[in-house]
């Protein structure tokens, strides 16, 4: 195969994995009445008792920390980062890496169902936006200018995730 042939088929494959398909990276248990439903499930009055003010604005409300601000940003301990709402494991410190855009990084998740996709077209962009596969809490997107071996980048935020020490 040429290298244009390659390269058309790579584009269309990032194309495939960037749409938005929930179904391609870990998909929640079913759609009822318009929302998903997840394994974990609490009113959004549970959510608040067990969450932050900022968590809650960031996992629940699809909020944002500023960059270079996260506790997790400049972590380097080996160890698992768990979704800080619900506990499921997202990523290991094994694919974290220095991106330098101010948000923990990582290469790939943890699992392959770890995490789910959806299309964000907030703030007047297109972006893919990553949610935990077991609750739906928002922890950040996912960029495809990461390093090899999957040329993602998991831009996530800090408030979304629980270290685990290994």
């Amino acid at each position: 195969m040429s290298k244009i042939g390659l390269s058309i088929g790579f584009v269309c494959l990032l194309g495939y994995a960037f749409s938005g398909c929930s179904d391609s990276v870990g998909a929640p248990n079913e759609k009822k009445g318009g929302k998903m439903k997840y394994e974990v499930q609490k009113s959004e009055e549970e959510w608040k008792k067990v969450l932050s003010s900022e968590q809650y604005r960031i996992i629940r409300e699809k909020g944002t920390e500023r960059a270079f601000t996260g506790e997790y940003y400049y972590n380097k301990e080996k160890g698992k980062y768990l979704c800080a709402a619900c506990g499921a494991e997202l990523f290991s410190s094994d694919t974290k890496y220095e991106s330098g855009s101010g948000w923990p990084s990582f290469y790939k998740p943890a699992a392959d169902k770890s995490v789910q996709s959806e299309t964000d077209t907030s703030h007047g962009m297109t972006r893919t936006e990553v949610l935990c596969a077991r609750c739906g809490g928002h922890l950040g997107h996912v960029f495809p200018d990461g390093p090899e071996p999957t040329g993602l980048r998991y831009c996530i935020n800090s408030a979304s995730l629980k270290f685990k020490k290994d």
